[in-house]
C-alpha cells in the first residue's frame, strides 16, 4: 500500500488536490504516520469552484492551507465509522456534519467513493471543495 499522498497521486483524479497541498506545505503532513481520513475533493470539484477562486487561494497560502486541513479528520474513519458520527472534527478545528440522507454526505458535500485504504489513513472522495464555516456573530 502506499500513503495518502502517493495513492491520490496513482488514482489520477487528484492532481489539483495535490497541487494545492504541494502549495499549502501539506504534502509532508499527509504523507506522514497518521492515521489520517481525508474528505478529498476529486478535480472535477475544484472545477466547479467559481472562475479564479482556486488561482486566489494558491496565492493566499495560509487560507489555502484553512480550507484544505479543513477536509482531513485525525484518526482512521472508514465509512461505517463516519457513519456512526453525527459530527467529526477536522485539523482546522471545523466540524464537519455527516448525514446519510439522500446519500452519504458530509457538509452537504456527497461522498463519491469510500474507503480508499491508505498506509497512513483513509481517502473518501467527495464532489465539491467543504469551505469553512464562518462563525456566527451576535447582533447588538
Amino acid at each position: 500500500m502506499a500513503d495518502i499522498i502517493d495513492t491520490a497521486r496513482q488514482a489520477g483524479d487528484f492532481s489539483i488536490l495535490l497541487k494545492a497541498l504541494e502549495t499549502a506545505g501539506l504534502v509532508d503532513t499527509l504523507k506522514g504516520s497518521g492515521p489520517f481520513t481525508i474528505f478529498a475533493p476529486n478535480d472535477d470539484a475544484f472545477v466547479m469552484l467559481p472562475q479564479g477562486v482556486f488561482q486566489a487561494l494558491l496565492n493566499d497560502v495560509p487560507k489555502l492551507k484553512q480550507i484544505l486541513l479543513n477536509h482531513v479528520v485525525e484518526g482512521e474513519y472508514l465509512s461505517d465509522d463516519v457513519m456512526e458520527n453525527e459530527s467529526l472534527t477536522t485539523m482546522q478545528g471545523q466540524r464537519l456534519d455527516i448525514s446519510l440522507s439522500p446519500g452519504m454526505m458530509v457538509d452537504n458535500t456527497n461522498i463519491m467513493q469510500t474507503d480508499i485504504e491508505c498506509d497512513n489513513g483513509i481517502i473518501h472522495v467527495i464532489d465539491a471543495v467543504i469551505a469553512p464555516k464562518v462563525p456566527s456573530r451576535i447582533q447588538p
